[in-house]
């Protein structure tokens, strides 16, 4: 009996060592131990753990001055803001819709900090109080997304482009760089597209497409090519023999939706009924969308009439001048006598005159008489320079082979 007791208690002390061991090697040890720590939270660059965040949207007839001062910024303050912003962004282009963040201290003062309005979905401006006012353009970084898309149009280019989902951006650009080789409302079913391009996204999300890189339009049983290429700090499209697509006019004065009416020697007029030409192209728009002077040249008219409204005239050249009509304003500074760059904004979309909604009514001269300037074989921009071609045609080889695949 003592024998088989003696065992018993040398088999519950070896029971007992191994469990110890066990609980040991099953311990963590302190060198393992890892702890959570939070990311740091950044926006617009800067480090938002510190702050009371508070979001807004900008209300119809809200100025930013009302923004400001209902957040405890003094006049003065403000005027300080307004005239550090001058050259930056000018205040009264702030929009209603437009989203903007507020950032407080933490304490019981809740001093404002900053003050951030964003212009679009890229771009914004910080207004930082911290100290000294500063004020500041920023940009959120972009990831782009290389994309590449094709169809056969049954009906429209546009019709096509959304029953594949794609952004009706998309179709704009696209006529754009066109504009002045193909007519889009001659385009008929069978013709085809393909096109290499960017797709834009910030934090994830999807803000519209960037730069087409390269296309084909197929019109007619004939292949129009255009390839983006970046010379001496300017960007182009050229066709696969290195010919810009360009013309020295620009395709439209706007931002446009549609073309509304075209030139006609013979239209009912929409505001008196009667029957009589229409010596312009009419695109429709967003009211205060710019408007842009179609090439270089001098003003000759900026001023109001009843039936035009607010319009502007430029002259080019001793061939060529423009006219702009139905401003909802004359861009200040814009007179008689001011030289003007294509692309130069000269006023806004609006419907001043016998206008019947937003529209810009694109008026174009030869010769001194009015024409119709899709018709017109309008001078060509520079081709691909000599001393550049051969990194075009590479540039372009590897454009052609991603666009075919």
């Amino acid at each position: 009996m003592k024998k088989w007791l003696g065992i018993l208690i040398i088999v519950i002390a070896l029971l007992f060592i191994l469990a110890n061991i066990n609980t040991k090697n099953n311990k963590t040890p302190d060198a393992e131990v890892v702890k959570q720590i939070k990311e740091p939270t950044y926006e617009y660059d800067i480090l938002l753990d510190s702050f009371d965040i508070k979001k807004g949207i900008v209300k119809s007839g809200q100025t930013m001055g009302e923004i400001l001062y209902a957040n405890h910024i003094d006049h003065s303050e403000i005027n300080t803001i307004v005239n550090k912003l001058k050259g930056i962004f000018d205040v009264r282009n702030i929009n209603a819709g437009k989203s903007y963040t507020i950032l407080h201290t933490t304490d019981s003062t809740e001093k404002l900090q900053y003050f951030i309005y964003e212009i679009d979905a890229t771009n914004y401006i910080v207004f930082d109080l911290k100290n000294e006012i500063d004020v500041y353009k920023g940009e959120k970084p972009v990831t782009i997304k290389l994309k590449t898309a094709s169809g056969t149009i049954k009906s429209s280019l546009w019709l096509t482009m959304e029953e594949q989902k794609l952004s009706p951006k998309l179709t704009a650009e696209l006529s754009a760089i066109y504009a002045w080789t193909i007519d889009f409302f001659k385009i008929q079913k069978g013709d085809g597209f393909r096109v290499y391009y960017e797709d834009k996204y910030i934090d994830g999300e999807y803000i519209g497409i960037g730069r087409i890189l390269a296309s084909e339009f197929t019109h007619k049983g004939q292949d129009f090519y255009s390839f983006y290429y970046k010379e001496n700090k300017n960007f182009d499209y050229y066709d696969e023999q290195g010919k810009t697509l360009k013309k020295a006019f620009l395709m439209a004065p706007v931002d446009y939706k549609r073309i509304s009416s075209r030139y006609s020697n013979r239209r009912k007029h929409p505001v008196t009924g009667q029957w009589k030409g229409h010596f312009g192209t009419d695109y429709a728009a967003a009211k205060g969308e710019p408007i842009w002077s179609t090439a270089n040249g001098t003003i000759i008219l900026a001023a109001y009439s009843k039936n035009n409204g607010n319009y502007v005239k430029v002259k080019h050249n001793e061939t060529y001048t423009t006219q702009y009509l139905h401003m909802s304003q004359i861009k200040p500074g814009i007179r008689k006598g001011v030289y003007v760059k294509q692309g130069d904004i000269i006023g806004y979309v609006g419907s001043t005159g016998l206008a019947t909604g937003p529209h810009v009514c694109y008026r174009f001269w030869k010769d001194g008489k009015q024409v119709d300037p899709f018709k017109q074989k309008l001078p060509l921009g520079k081709p691909i320079k000599n001393e550049n071609r051969e990194a075009y045609m590479l540039a372009k080889d590897s454009l052609m082979k991603i666009l075919m695949n």
